[in-house]
């Protein structure tokens, strides 16, 4: 079924059928528009998106650009940006860039291709700052065409930005483990190169120094932020022979796979090594003994990136930063509680 075909059973031109089915900006009587939906329902007819593109210069899609989506941290957050999108009528196109920051400005080149209304990127930064140059250049062509676009992450690209607190949790969790009893630590520190990995373990290692309590090299290692990064890193510590009594991994999936590394060796958390985590995800719940963390409010996060990218035309065009704190929740995995000492 075409559009001439619908234009001709309600008895209209061509671009009146269009401006209605399309969503033109120009207004057509209300009279007219209805004649024209109720014979584009009698008949079948089906708009044609690109040429919806077209009439509106903008579209119906959300881009949402993850790093990994099998990581609960982003499945959270992308939850709480479809909740808000489907409430405004649009569709969520996803994309991942398993952390290639090339990756990441191929997405925007073809959401902007695609005339995206928002898009909101979910990640860290890398260290590298001359990542951020071809990003921010896509982000202000994004911007400049009629979109918006809103980060959860750390600031410096020329978007909202949802911007949790990093080091104030990890040195806020850093500080409970101390009151704890806990003296000697291990750091899962995640790769050098990703920001977040960097402020968690620069939050964590100041307040460990302000208690007067240095981590020793050796017992920062560095590995892949993944459950199988957090095992092999623990593994590595392990075989080194720690005396940490209390190991922090900077998010909860290292932490996930650092507890299954120290029940391999025979080992049991916390008797043996207690262990601690970052963000809460809603996996934890079916872990044992449960992770003492750090809580992030995930889905929150994401509903108010896509808040901030769907409401660009109140926020203005100038980067709005909404600061995000973490709260250490505290349970078994760090427990004192029948060790010998901390």
């Amino acid at each position: 079924m075409t559009l001439q075909q619908v234009a001709r059973h309600a008895g209209v031109s061509l671009a009146t059928a269009s401006r209605v089915l399309n969503g033109s900006t120009r207004q057509v009587g209300r009279k007219l528009a209805d004649r024209v939906s109720a014979s584009a329902k009698e008949l079948g007819y089906l708009a044609n998106p690109y040429a919806q593109t077209l009439a509106r210069n903008t579209s119906r899609l959300v881009g949402l650009v993850v790093h990994d989506i099998a990581d609960p941290y982003f499945s959270c957050i992308a939850a709480g940006v479809t909740r808000v999108a489907d409430g405004e009528g649009l569709v969520v196109v996803l994309g991942t860039t398993g952390r290639v920051p090339q990756r990441e400005v191929t997405l925007m080149s073809t959401l902007r291709a695609h005339r995206a209304r928002a898009v909101v990127l979910v990640g860290t930064r890398t260290t590298d700052a001359a990542d951020l140059v071809p990003l921010s250049a896509e982000i202000t062509a994004l911007v400049e065409q009629g979109g918006a676009v809103s980060c959860v992450s750390q600031e410096g690209l020329p978007a909202h930005t949802v911007v949790p607190d990093n080091r104030g949790g990890a040195a806020d969790l850093a500080r409970r483990l101390i009151d704890q009893g806990h003296r000697r630590f291990a750091v899962l520190a995640g790769p050098a190169e990703l920001r977040t990995a960097v402020d968690r373990l620069e939050g964590f290692r100041a307040a460990l120094a302000d208690a007067g309590i240095a981590l020793a090299p050796h017992d920062v290692i560095r590995g892949g932020f993944t459950r199988d990064g957090g095992y092999a890193s623990a593994r590595r510590l392990l075989a080194a022979g720690t005396e940490a009594s209390c190991l922090f991994a900077v998010n909860d999936v290292m932490a996930t796979g650092a507890m299954a590394a120290v029940r391999d060796a025979g080992l049991r958390v916390p008797a043996d090594l207690a262990v601690a985590g970052f963000d809460d995800i809603p996996t934890l719940r079916d872990l044992t003994p449960g992770l003492t963390t750090v809580r992030l409010p995930l889905e929150w996060m994401g509903e108010q990136a896509a808040r901030l990218a769907l409401g660009a035309e109140e926020t203005g065009t100038k980067p709005v930063t909404v600061p995000v704190t973490g709260e250490v929740v505290e349970r078994a995995s760090t427990a004192l509680a029948g060790r010998s000492g901390g």
